[in-house]
């Protein structure tokens, strides 16, 4: 009788993420090294926020996002799909091969020419900043100029 993995927070969580991370790590190390990719001197510092943004999409911590966690991401930056829309921005990601997304594919996306998923992605951090809060306390006194 095989007993099913709890996945379900604690120390599991935590040493499964690290894990993913260390490979995710791995990964960029491998694109920083790269002749094409390794030269942008911000590479780096995307290749971090990339590997962020992938962790918190790949829901199930299997290093692929399927289309349930794509779903999700769509949500979570305002901008729901149907299933078949889903499916077609999963077959434009992959080329058709797959219906995952690795963490490669992903990175080779976002660095590309033209990728809607990056679109995607600096939607979400715009959002994210705007939803900073604000200052506490009254809000402060506005000049004529400033009006519309």
């Amino acid at each position: 009788m095989g007993c099913k993995p709890n996945y379900q927070g604690g120390k599991d969580f935590g040493a499964r993420k690290a894990q993913q991370e260390a490979q995710l790590d791995s990964i960029n190390q491998e694109f920083l090294d790269h002749p094409k990719y390794g030269q942008d001197e911000g590479l780096p510092s995307q290749l971090e926020t990339f590997k962020k943004k992938y962790m918190e999409f790949d829901l199930n911590s299997d290093g692929e996002i399927d289309l349930m966690s794509l779903k999700q991401m769509l949500e979570k930056l305002g901008v729901a799909k149907t299933h078949l829309e889903l499916k077609r921005l999963l077959h434009k990601a992959t080329g058709g091969t797959s219906d995952t997304i690795s963490y490669r594919s992903f990175v080779r996306l976002l660095l590309g020419p033209q990728s809607d998923i990056r679109d995607l992605i600096l939607l979400f951090e715009s959002k994210a900043k705007e939803q900073e809060p604000s200052a506490p306390g009254p809000p402060r006194k506005r000049d004529i100029t400033e009006l519309p």
